[in-house]
């Protein structure tokens, strides 16, 4: 398949594509027929793999060193790569779960607390911190 083949099928832009050749995640084939460039079967597999990788959370040089381990051999190498993402994971959640607080704070007092000189949402922000 052609390179725009290959985007389709994967629901990616071409440059998509070369961007992901030139971090060396897909290799980029020979020019067999003139001067296109074919693509396979594997060459779509492989950027599934990373589209997945991506949705995942894994950086593009997670994805690389994924890919070297695609065989699955290593368990404790990929192991690693795993647990250092759901370590990302959990500390954004927790970030997030805080940032949820804060506002159910604000927007609480906002609604509570008609007196305030200024809405208790403003005055958080310009603070930079949560109650």
């Amino acid at each position: 398949m052609t390179i725009g083949a290959l985007a389709r099928s994967a629901d990616v832009g071409v440059e998509t594509i070369r961007y992901y050749q030139r971090r060396g995640l897909l290799p980029q084939p020979v020019r067999q027929y003139g001067s296109i460039r074919r693509y396979g079967a594997a060459d779509a597999a492989r950027l599934r793999f990373i589209r997945r990788a991506q949705e995942l959370g894994f950086t593009l040089e997670e994805i690389g060193e994924l890919l070297k381990l695609q065989d699955g051999t290593d368990r404790r190498a990929i192991r690693r790569i795993a647990h250092a993402r759901l370590a990302q994971v959990e500390s954004r959640v927790a970030d997030l779960q805080r940032m949820r607080r804060v506002l159910q704070h604000v927007i609480e007092d906002c609604e509570h607390v008609p007196g305030a000189p200024r809405c208790p949402i403003i005055e958080a922000i310009d603070r930079g911190s949560g109650p």
